[in-house]
C-alpha cells in the first residue's frame, strides 16, 4: 500500500484535467458545483430487496464511472452499522461513493484501489468544503493485502468488488487488478484472500458488507455470488443479511438487450452480504445455520 495524500492529488491535478478508466474519460473537476450534499426524503431501507431507480447524484456523486454502485448502498450501510467517528474502509474504492459519503455522515474513511488513476478520481471527489472534515485516507494498494492497516481497526467495511472479467477497471492493464480474473475458480481463490484480509482488520463484531453479481456462460448461469458467500463464512463470518439490489440503467446492456432475441434471461439483480464477525468468546451456537455449513468447503 502507498499513500495518496490530499497534496498528491493537488500536484497531479496541476498536470491532469482527467484520467482514463476502462476507455472513459472522466474529468478531474477543478470546482465542484453542489446544490444538494444529501439525498430527498431518504429513509433507511427496511426490507431485504433494495431499488434505486434515481442512481443519486447529490454532493459529487456521479454516474459517470462504469460499475460503481449507488451511494444510496454506503450512506445505508454507513447509517445503520456505524456512529459519527468511526472508521469505514472501501478496500475497492473506484470512484470514492463510499468516502463521499463518510465525508457527508462524519465517519473517517480509507479508500484503497489497485488502480492509481481511480484515487485521483476519489481525491477529486472528496475535494469540496463541509461543515464536517473527517479524516480520509487514501492508497494505493491490493485489497488482498492491506499491509498499512492494523488488526481489528475497522468498524464497517462496504465495498464493491468487480465481477470476474465483467467489468475491467484499469485502461492500461495492471497485472493483480481482480477485474482482469478470467477464470472463475482463479476469482474465488482470490477472494479468499480479500476474505482473509476483511476479517483481520475488522474489529469484533463489527459488519462487512459486500455487493456483487452472478454471471453467464454459454447461455447458463454462473452462480459467483453462492461461492463468495461461502468463502465469507468458511473464514469465520456470520451472515447477517442477504440484501437483493435491484439493478436499473444498466451501462450499454439494456440497450443493447431490446433489439436481440435470446433464449436466457438478463440478470438484473446483485446480493448485498452483510457478514458479522463474532465478538470475542461469542457462542456461535445460536447462529449455527447461519455459518459456513460445508466445512470440506
Amino acid at each position: 500500500m502507498k499513500e495518496i495524500t490530499h497534496e498528491d492529488y493537488i500536484r497531479f491535478l496541476k498536470t491532469h484535467d482527467f484520467v482514463v478508466i476502462e476507455n472513459v474519460k472522466v474529468p478531474l473537476t477543478k470546482n465542484h458545483i453542489i446544490t444538494e450534499y444529501e439525498p430527498k426524503e431518504f429513509k433507511l431501507e427496511t426490507t431485504t430487496v433494495w431499488s434505486f431507480p434515481e442512481r443519486g447524484e447529490w454532493a459529487t456523486h456521479k454516474g459517470n464511472y462504469r460499475a460503481n454502485w449507488s451511494p444510496y448502498i454506503p450512506r445505508n450501510l454507513i447509517l445503520r452499522f456505524t456512529d459519527e467517528n468511526d472508521l469505514v474502509l472501501d478496500q475497492m474504492v473506484g470512484s470514492g461513493t463510499t468516502l463521499i459519503e463518510c465525508k457527508l455522515l462524519n465517519r473517517r474513511g480509507i479508500g484503497v484501489d489497485i488502480n492509481p488513476d481511480a484515487i485521483m478520481v476519489t481525491r477529486n471527489r472528496l475535494d469540496f468544503k463541509y461543515k464536517y472534515e473527517p479524516e480520509i485516507k487514501t492508497y494505493v494498494g491490493d485489497a488482498r493485502n492491506l499491509n498499512l492497516i492494523e488488526d481489528e481497526t475497522i468498524d464497517l467495511i462496504a465495498t464493491h468488488p468487480p465481477y470476474a472479467n465483467i467489468v475491467r477497471f484499469t485502461h492500461n492493464k495492471i497485472e493483480d487488478d481482480l477485474s482482469n480474473v478470467k477464470n472463475i475458480d482463479d476469482f474465488i481463490k482470490e477472494m479468499e484472500k480479500v476474505a482473509k484480509e476483511c476479517y483481520r482488520v475488522l474489529k469484533a463484531g463489527k459488519h462487512c458488507a459486500i455487493l456483487i453479481g452472478d454471471t453467464r456462460k454459454k447461455k447458463h448461469f454462473v452462480p459467483i455470488t453462492v461461492r463468495v458467500m461461502e468463502i465469507f463464512l468458511k473464514i469465520g463470518f456470520i451472515l447477517r443479511e442477504d440484501v437483493i439490489k435491484l439493478q436499473w440503467k444498466m451501462k450499454s446492456t439494456r440497450e443493447k438487450w431490446r433489439g436481440s432475441k435470446y433464449d436466457f434471461l438478463l440478470l438484473a439483480h446483485e446480493h448485498l452480504f452483510i457478514f458479522r464477525k463474532p465478538d470475542k468468546g461469542e457462542k456461535l451456537i445460536p447462529y449455527k445455520n447461519s455459518l459456513i455449513w460445508n466445512n470440506n468447503s
